[in-house]
């Protein structure tokens, strides 16, 4: 299995949601067994505010393309190109100040409540 980010980023956004009714910010692109990689722009959404909830997986985020700042819990830090973020399943989390260009991949992993430390 292969997909591009170009290739990813042209299916955004996807199907409109009661979630986001101008259409989801993100779209799977890769699937096997709890694995699921999606691409996300959250400037998509009206506004550009990152309208996310928490997870029933495990997440990781890999920076693409832009600028964001990560928001995990209390804590915050800057999101560009090269960076990684892990996200454990049920944590409150999102991206603020989205530059219009930005783009990660999302990678949801493993069980429901997520995987024992």
């Amino acid at each position: 299995m292969k997909v591009t980010l170009s290739d990813a980023l042209a299916r955004l956004p996807s199907s409109p949601t009661a979630q986001y009714p101008e259409g989801a910010p993100s779209t799977t692109v890769l699937a096997h067994g709890s694995m699921q990689l999606k691409v996300f722009n959250p400037a998509l959404n009206t506004g550009g505010r990152d309208r996310q909830v928490p997870h029933d997986q495990d997440e990781l985020y890999l920076v693409q393309a832009g600028s964001a700042t990560m928001v995990i819990g209390a804590q915050q830090w800057p999101a560009r190109a090269g960076d990684a973020f892990f996200v454990a399943a049920g944590a409150t989390h999102r991206f603020d100040d989205v530059s219009p260009d930005f783009a990660t991949w999302v990678v949801f992993y493993g069980p429901t409540g997520g995987e024992p430390a």
